[in-house]
């Protein structure tokens, strides 16, 4: 690794980002251009000193999960993702394998939704960024260990993913979201090919959950369309929302909206949950 180039890469790309752009509010108090490292350490889901240790060179051997965390947190583009990568001595993603990498277009425009939970997934399900509101409605995904953060693991898994997933019930019925994700990934399966871990995560819960491999074997063309669902949240209840999952063309990413009609009294439950789900600290990034 080469800190001193990896370290002024970051500086250099933390002190170009807007707050605004990053879902911050920019303040009278803010001392400098760009993103404090205290915001780049909560948007990558790491400690601020760790942050500035990277910065300072301290800190060698990134982990490939905390230099893509990174990168979506600073909003970089692929060729400069890419340059980051092979500053902390690492290869940048191949071609052919599920990309995780949120364009910075895409968090720009995520981010200006703050009254709206909203969850980016790539394309084997695993969740790659969310908001405050995400969190204020399901629960913070934080608490799930990394290489669990995906629905797969929240549907069919066992231990903190599936404890994460709170009661949710659709229209469509009891079984239709579960159908339709096992049917998406054996498509996204078919797409990618080589790609090891995904190819791992789809024999495991083959083997492992039997209501997974049923649906697998059963699976047909399910595209992801709109739906009525509705979330059991502990303090205000139950929550009726419209979901809507829209797709991001050259990226393969899906990105997850709940939304409620103006007025409603669905609608009040999310303002609630907005009012004390600390909107001001900005958005929720995690590395997955």
């Amino acid at each position: 690794m080469n800190a001193v180039t990896f370290g002024a890469l970051v500086r250099r790309w933390r002190d170009r980002l807007d707050p605004a752009d990053a879902g911050f509010t920019r303040t009278a108090k803010s001392r400098a251009p760009g993103l404090r490292r205290e915001e780049l350490a909560g948007l990558a889901g790491l400690s601020v000193e760790y942050v500035l240790r990277l910065e300072q060179g301290r800190a060698t051997n990134p982990s490939t999960q905390v230099v893509a965390a990174i990168t979506r947190a600073l909003q970089l583009r692929r060729p400069e993702r890419d340059q980051l990568f092979r500053a902390a001595g690492l290869l940048p993603p191949q071609d052919g394998m599920v990309d995780h990498h949120v364009p910075p277009g895409v968090q720009r425009l995520a981010a200006r939704l703050g009254d709206v939970p909203i969850g980016i997934f790539a394309a084997d399900w695993s969740l790659v960024w969310w908001n405050q509101m995400w969190n204020a409605l399901h629960g913070d995904p934080s608490v799930i260990p990394q290489p669990e953060r995906t629905i797969v693991h929240m549907l069919f898994g066992t231990g903190p993913a599936a404890a994460y997933l709170r009661p949710l019930r659709s229209t469509a019925g009891p079984e239709a979201f579960a159908s339709t994700i096992v049917a998406d990934l054996r498509e996204v399966s078919e797409r990618y090919p080589a790609d090891a871990r995904l190819a791992a995560l789809v024999a495991g819960f083959r083997q492992s959950s039997p209501e997974f491999e049923r649906l697998w074997a059963t699976a047909g063309p399910s595209p992801l369309i709109s739906d009525e669902k509705t979330v059991t949240h502990p303090e205000v209840g139950d929550v009726t929302v419209d979901c809507d999952v829209l797709t991001v063309p050259g990226a393969d990413l899906r990105i997850v909206t709940y939304t409620a009609a103006a007025g409603s009294p669905d609608a009040d439950k999310l303002d609630w949950l907005r009012v004390t789900a600390g909107q001001s600290y900005g958005p929720v990034a995690r590395t997955n």
